[in-house]
C-alpha cells in the first residue's frame, strides 16, 4: 500500500504497510474522516515521522491518543499547534524541564522543534474523533506503533525511550534494554503528577547525559 510518509520510514515499514490489518485500518480512518470531524488533519497523521526521519531518531516519547479538542492535535504526541492553549500534561512537562534544566517556560506548546532534533513524538493511536478520547483505539494503530517501536529497537542502537505512565510502559515491552536506554516515570497528567509520580524525574537532563556519553548531540529542550 502506498502511504505518504517520510521515505526512510517508508522503506523500514514497507512490510507493515502491506499487511491486511493496515489496509483495514486505512479504510476505517478514511471512513471516519469522511463521516466525522477527526484529528489531526489528514495531512498531519504521520507528522511524527515526517519531522523525525528514521535515520535521525535519538529519543522516543510515547503518548496515547491525539488531543481531541478543536485545533489542538498536530500529529506529535503532547504537542499542540502554535497559538493553542497548552493542555495540563504539557504544562507539567515544561515545569519539569524548567526545574531540571533551568530552561524558561516556552511561549508555544508546539514540539516540532524537538522532532527536528531527533525526538520521535509517537502516539500509540494516530487519529481520534473530535471530543471522543480513545475513539480510534483497537482499530490497528496500536499494532502499527508496536511495529514502529520494535523496528527502532531492532535496527538502531543507543536510542533513549521515555515511557511515562502505565500505558507507555506496556508499549515498552518491544524494546531491547541491552542496547537502548529506557527511562520510566509516572505520566505528566495532573492526576499522576500531583501524586508525586512525575515531578523530579529529571528525564530531560538524563536524556542529554546519555546522549553525550554515547557521542551523540544533546537535545535543546
Amino acid at each position: 500500500m502506498d502511504v505518504n510518509i517520510e521515505p526512510g520510514w517508508k522503506e523500514q515499514l514497507k512490510e507493515e504497510f502491506d499487511k491486511p490489518y493496515f489496509s483495514e485500518l486505512v479504510n476505517f480512518v478514511k471512513t471516519e474522516y469522511r463521516s466525522n470531524t477527526c484529528y489531526p488533519a489528514g495531512s498531519r497523521i504521520f507528522s511524527a515521522f515526517d519531522y523525525c526521519s528514521f535515520d535521525e531518531v535519538k529519543v522516543v516519547i510515547i503518548g496515547q491518543d491525539p488531543y481531541h479538542g478543536v485545533g489542538q492535535a498536530n500529529g506529535l504526541c503532547f504537542s499542540v499547534n502554535d497559538g493553542i492553549a497548552m493542555p495540563p500534561s504539557l504544562i507539567n512537562i515544561f515545569k519539569e524541564i524548567e526545574t531540571d534544566l533551568e530552561i524558561p517556560f516556552p511561549e508555544t506548546g508546539n514540539l516540532e522543534r524537538w522532532a527536528k532534533q531527533g525526538v520521535l513524538l509517537l502516539n500509540a493511536t494516530l487519529t481520534v474523533r473530535a471530543h471522543q478520547a480513545g475513539s480510534h483505539q483497537n482499530k490497528g494503530w496500536e499494532k502499527f506503533t508496536d511495529a514502529v517501536i520494535k523496528c527502532i529497537s531492532d535496527k538502531k542502537e543507543k536510542v533513549v525511550f521515555l515511557l511515562w505512565g502505565g500505558f507507555a510502559k506496556k508499549k515498552g515491552a518491544k524494546i531491547n534494554k541491552n542496547k537502548h536506554c529506557v527511562l520510566t516515570s509516572g505520566h505528566p497528567s495532573p492526576l499522576s503528577a500531583n501524586r508525586g509520580y512525575w515531578f523530579g524525574n529529571k528525564h530531560f537532563s538524563k536524556v542529554n547525559e546519555y546522549l553525550l556519553q554515547t557521542d551523540q548531540t544533546k537535545i535543546q529542550w
